[in-house]
């Protein structure tokens, strides 16, 4: 069985806060690492993740665009995107 993904910039929901807090980082290092270039992975979390984002910026480098797309105390709506 093959796996297809949906077309170039296609945008994936990934909400963090129904994942076990010890398999968050590795849940979202497999699901960035199985994205395509002009993909996009919708994150959703709680509180802004800002350890996360150091230690992607060091695995993914320029490869992983990060965009916020809602910012408040209650939590963060951030764009993923995979560059080409």
């Amino acid at each position: 069985m093959s796996h297809t993904h949906q077309t170039s910039d296609a945008i994936y929901p990934f909400d963090a806060r129904g994942v076990a807090k010890r398999f968050r980082h590795a849940a979202i290092f497999g699901a960035l690492d199985s994205l395509e270039p002009g993909e996009t992975m919708r994150f959703v979390n709680d509180h802004d993740p800002l350890p996360l984002l150091r230690q992607m910026e060091q695995r993914f480098g320029e490869t992983v665009a990060v965009e916020y797309r809602h910012r408040t105390s209650d939590g963060v709506v951030i764009d993923f995107i995979k560059q080409g």
